[in-house]
């Protein structure tokens, strides 16, 4: 053997070690890629039942909605009814129970023997506008006397 034979063998040895140390990797990933083939068809057989329990249910929820939209709809129509009736109710006993109550007021103005009642009431109302709109006055030494504004306040009130 020469010294090329030997070199060749060294070189041929040296790359099957190679090889050998590279195909160990490979064999774990090959199993590597064994495992999740499994793992993926497990993933996808228990997807399935999964998919069809979740369009059972959305089918059930949507003939519930499609009932409460009926009940809805009838409670809208119910409503336009009773709004209807309380229209009706005030146009036809509305008026003559507004009647019947002026009457009534009437009478116990008659009873009483005048309307001074009425007037004093019309006084009171007169007095709390002018008391409203009109500006209030101030003190022209500017004092800061607080009991002076209580004073001012207390007769505002006695008018009433």
């Amino acid at each position: 053997m020469s010294g090329g034979d030997i070199a060749g063998l060294i070189a041929a040895g040296v790359f099957a070690v190679l090889v050998a140390i590279i195909a160990v990797p490979l064999v774990k990933l090959g199993k590597v890629f064994d495992e999740t083939t499994l793992a993926i068809r497990d993933v996808s057989k228990g997807v399935a039942p999964i998919l069809e329990e979740s369009t059972t249910t959305i089918q059930e929820a949507n003939k519930q909605l499609a009932r409460v939209d009926v009940i809805t709809s009838n409670v809208a129509e119910v409503t336009g009814n009773v709004n209807s009736l309380v229209a009706l109710f005030a146009a036809s006993l509305g008026g003559p129970l507004i009647a019947i109550a002026s009457f009534g007021g009437a009478v116990r103005a008659a009873v009483r023997g005048t309307h001074a009642f009425d007037d004093d009431a019309s006084d009171r109302a007169d007095r709390s506008l002018r008391n409203a709109t009109a500006k209030p006055k101030r003190d022209k030494s500017h004092s800061n006397d607080k009991s002076e504004s209580k004073k001012a306040s207390k007769a505002s009130r006695a008018e009433y």
